[in-house]
């Protein structure tokens, strides 16, 4: 890596797309253009990063885009561990992946949190615009709502999103002995992406891979992807992942469940995301799930 400040190929690998080196770190400034693109001026000064609470790379006054900062953080962190291994043949405990595929027979209990943002704050649902009454929905995406067994609640743990706004069944109720109950649940939410997000397939798999370490905590998880493929929701450029999860939790009858997750480009700056989870003690609901994917819509 040369020393000198300039715009350099994306370490993120994005086609086409240059990031601003410091001389001795990337910053979140990328562009397509760095022949007339001038440095960056972030609070850090000209081109420093601009880092906020938790010391991850973004803008504390913009919400969009912080993905594809993270992202493009994540995969400059991922080039120079592999330079290091590659060096060294070995580092700290193991030689895997920072990020490990989301396949078959893949354990979870791995996926760094680095780039994963803390949980929301927010107790308010984005606005949705002309989304009519009978539909879950938040942002731009929604699905009509379902029937009994299914209940109305929120959720502010979504990876990148806001307030999303869930239907659930309750699989088993205090599970752990604490209060919590273990549901099979169907929500979409907005996400806060933008910049430097490279495609839907991208997001999904990132999302995924965050949704479950925050959703299972340390819990080891291992995933068996059954289908990714391209799923384009009212003209909307989409990408769904199927996959099934496997686990041991103590006290917990379920030993694993079905995940259904949706990344849908609602317009040119925003995402929405479809995620349904499904233990496999309850694997009747399976249908209702797919029933809602089905339905999907994109308001405007």
């Amino acid at each position: 890596m040369s020393s000198s400040a300039g715009w350099y190929p994306d370490p993120g690998g994005q086609p086409g797309m240059y990031r601003w080196w410091t001389g001795t770190s990337w910053t979140t400034a990328i562009t397509a253009s760095p022949q007339t693109t001038p440095p960056p001026v972030t609070a850090g000064g000209v081109g420093q990063v601009d880092y906020g609470s938790g010391g991850y790379p973004y803008a504390p006054t913009r919400r969009k885009g912080v993905l594809g900062w993270w992202l493009g953080g994540a995969a400059a962190l991922v080039a120079v561990v592999v330079a290091i291994m590659l060096v060294v043949q070995q580092f700290g405990g193991g030689t895997g992946p920072l990020l490990p595929d989301i396949g078959n027979n893949e354990p979870t209990s791995s996926v760094t949190p680095n780039i994963c943002p803390p949980a929301s704050t927010s107790d308010t649902a984005p606005p949705t615009s002309n989304a009519p009454s009978g539909w879950v929905a938040s942002g731009n995406l929604g699905f009509p709502e379902l029937g009994a067994p299914w209940e109305n609640t929120l959720d502010n743990r979504v990876p990148w999103g806001s307030l999303s706004r869930v239907q659930e069944v309750v699989d088993q109720a205090n599970y752990d002995g604490s209060g919590s109950n273990w549901v099979a649940s169907i929500l979409v939410s907005d996400l806060f992406v933008g910049d430097g997000f490279a495609s839907t397939k991208v997001a999904a798999e990132t999302v995924l891979k965050c949704v479950l370490g925050t959703y299972y905590a340390d819990t080891v998880v291992t995933t068996s992807q059954l289908s990714s493929a391209q799923h384009d929701v009212d003209g909307h450029p989409g990408w769904l992942i199927e996959t099934q999860l496997s686990f041991d939790i103590p006290q917990l009858n379920a030993k694993g469940e079905r995940v259904l997750l949706l990344v849908v480009q609602t317009s040119d700056d925003d995402y929405g995301l479809f995620y349904a989870s499904v233990p496999d003690t309850r694997s009747e609901l399976v249908p209702d799930a797919r029933k809602a994917l089905a339905g999907l819509r994109v308001f405007s």
